[in-house]
């Protein structure tokens, strides 16, 4: 009977590769025999595998499996990881910058030269930073615009995050402060500078416009992240704390807990409540229906577990050269010869961000203002309003005193930088010279920072010099007593 149904299923196969409308006679209608019944349960059980095969059928030379699947599955599995890979890894010429995370680790165990581990390393890092925020982008197809903003606000800024937590876990809590200050001038004025100016130059004679909407409440929200970062600064250095060395402390993780709350609502606010306020300028017409074909053209290019997978994958590389990263800061800073506040506030944001600076700017030259301004504006928004208190909290958790002090030179650099970018966006239009403006603007900054010899810095490397040296001390006296040691141990054991 069992090679009566697969001589069925062979003849029915035949019929729907050759397109046969009749079959033979003596497998037609007929009476049904007790054992016959079997016979059609079990063809019953291959129905669905036929109607799949309708479209894909398998040739006769092709074994196949009892699951209905042809024996090529492990290869069409191959396939998808080939595809997966070759769409992630070598779809983006940024991706030759991988290979030097890899070098960064062997130069690290072969040698002792700290200034080029930690340029490996930056290098390294780079590219997986974009494609971080490519997978988060994938990811966001599957999941809406509001759980897509969260994975926006929580990875378009995770590789600040995570260098800021290994920092953190070092003790580093100045490098971190001032890595994530240098994260938001360069968005401010470097990465929207050259939008504005490479996207005046492209479109030479005409005034860009932008969401002035979206540029106000960014605005107000960095005008917040300047008064919470203002106040613990004015109190330590006015000296009018009440209980010293602890109302500092206190202020600043209250004021982490509320810009952490302003934050989660001006997401709600944006996404929700007042999203059709914040269309971007020239494509209300989508909303009505009238440039559907463009919005039909994105489509995801991997999966949704894909992105998940390459997610982890990502930020756990990110992770290990973060690790190196932040071990080899002084390192560089000393072979380089340049002070550790103009690596960390200008270095660091330049090149672990360059890609994203990549993105702005080619978005301003397409004339799309509003996704550059989402870029540079809302980066920085981010960090401000999320990242800096985000840290401060997670600080408070592993016990490290981080707090929202910045010092009076780098908080009055931010309070400058946020009311000249201000003024510059009020009138929701941009053109060539206010992208050069902002660009002279960062070049002062920097020229700033790289004369700043930052106390706070010089302290914690001091103190971390200080205790390597009394750890050297203590080992190198006990090595002194080992001799002494011996001797004493053979005289016991010889009498």
């Amino acid at each position: 009977m069992l090679g009566l149904v697969f001589q069925k299923i062979a003849i029915k196969m035949s019929m729907e590769n050759k397109g046969q409308v009749a079959v033979q006679p003596h497998l037609e209608m007929g009476p049904l025999e007790d054992g016959e019944l079997h016979d059609l349960d079990d063809e019953c059980l291959y129905s669905s595998e036929m109607d799949a095969q309708k479209t894909h059928p398998i040739h006769s030379n092709q074994p196949v499996l009892f699951s209905g699947l042809p024996l090529g599955g492990n290869k069409m599995t191959r396939n998808g990881v080939y595809k997966s890979i070759k769409t992630v890894v070598f779809s983006n010429k940024l991706n030759l910058l991988m290979p030097f995370g890899p070098l960064a680790i062997m130069v690290h165990k072969m040698t002792a030269s700290n200034g080029w581990v930690f340029f490996l390393s930056l290098l390294g890092i780079t590219p997986l930073a974009e494609r971080l925020g490519y997978a988060t982008e994938q990811l966001a197809f599957f999941t809406g615009p509001t759980v897509g903003g969260l994975l926006n606000a929580t990875f378009g800024n995770a590789t600040e995050l995570i260098i800021s937590i290994y920092a953190l876990k070092s003790g580093m809590t100045r490098v971190v402060q001032l890595s994530l200050l240098g994260s938001i001038l360069s968005n401010m004025l470097l990465v929207l500078g050259w939008a504005f100016f490479c996207g005046g130059l492209v479109h030479y004679g005409k005034e860009q416009v932008f969401s002035k909407a979206t540029a106000v409440v960014n605005s107000g929200l960095l005008l917040m992240a300047v008064m919470g970062l203002l106040f613990p600064a004015v109190l330590h250095y006015t000296h009018t704390e009440r209980h010293v060395g602890k109302s500092e402390l206190a202020l600043s993780r209250f004021s982490s807990c509320v810009m952490l709350l302003a934050y989660a609502a001006y997401l709600v606010f944006q996404l929700k409540s007042q999203k059709d306020s914040y269309v971007p300028v020239g494509e209300e017409g989508s909303l009505n229906g009238e440039n559907d074909d463009d919005d039909d053209d994105e489509a995801p290019e991997i999966s949704k577990w894909e992105s998940i997978i390459w997610l982890a994958i990502m930020t756990a590389w990110i992770s290990i050269l973060s690790d190196y990263l932040v071990d080899t800061i002084e390192g560089a800073s000393d072979a380089w010869n340049v002070p550790v506040a103009f690596i960390s506030v200008i270095l660091l944001p330049i090149i672990g961000n360059a890609a994203e600076h990549a993105s702005a700017i080619m978005f301003a030259m397409k004339d799309k203002l509003d996704i550059s301004l989402g870029v540079a504006i809302g980066s920085s928004t981010q960090i401000s309003m999320f990242g800096i208190p985000f840290c401060v909290v997670i600080g408070w958790i592993m016990g490290q005193e981080m707090d929202l002090n910045f010092q009076l030179f780098e908080t009055a650099t931010l309070f400058i930088t946020v009311i000249v970018v201000a003024f510059f966006l009020q009138e929701g239009t941009s053109n060539y010279f206010k992208g050069l403006m902002l660009i002279l603007c960062y070049l002062i900054v920097a020229a700033s920072f790289f004369v700043h010899e930052d106390p706070v810095a010089a302290d914690q490397v001091r103190y971390r010099s200080i205790a390597y040296g009394s750890i050297a001390y203590r080992y190198k006296a006990k090595l002194h007593l080992l001799p002494t040691f011996l001797v004493s141990l053979t005289s016991a054991a010889c009498s």
